[in-house]
């Protein structure tokens, strides 16, 4: 799933930056999912998408790190909702429970949904707060 949306962004010319896996073994899935959170974090990357084998893991994980956002997606309606309502700057999909086609249809949906700020940003804020101490 990875080279098929690593692909798919690069033909839409998207630069992609690739922290994960090249290969089948386990790995510790927080340790890819914070190298992308901290590249959006730290400005390196506008969107990031991480994939796992269920991807809630790793949306747990990207959340953790301040000025993320991550939203965890299974349809095109949560992904949509993601940017619209949240102004989700992190995408985590689970390749173990939705197939390529898929996933690119969210990915593809998550990128074209703007943020629709007006009472939506208030909300967004708050959760941007809980970043911050204190």
């Amino acid at each position: 799933m990875k080279s098929a949306v690593a692909e798919h962004l690069r033909g839409l010319g998207h630069a992609v930056l690739d922290f994960g896996t090249v290969t089948k073994d386990p790995v510790d899935y927080p340790d890819f999912a914070v190298a992308v959170a901290k590249a959006v974090a730290e400005g390196r990357a506008a969107i990031g998408v991480v994939i796992d084998g269920a991807g809630i893991g790793s949306c747990m994980a990207a959340n953790k790190m301040r000025g993320v956002r991550a939203a965890m997606c299974y349809d095109v309606t949560t992904a949509g909702n993601a940017r619209e309502h949240n102004n989700a700057n992190v995408l985590t999909l689970g390749a173990g429970l939705i197939g390529s086609r898929l996933a690119i249809a969210i990915l593809d949906t998550f990128l074209a949904t703007p943020f629709a700020g007006g009472r939506h940003k208030a909300r967004v804020d708050k959760i941007d707060a809980l970043d911050r101490p204190g």
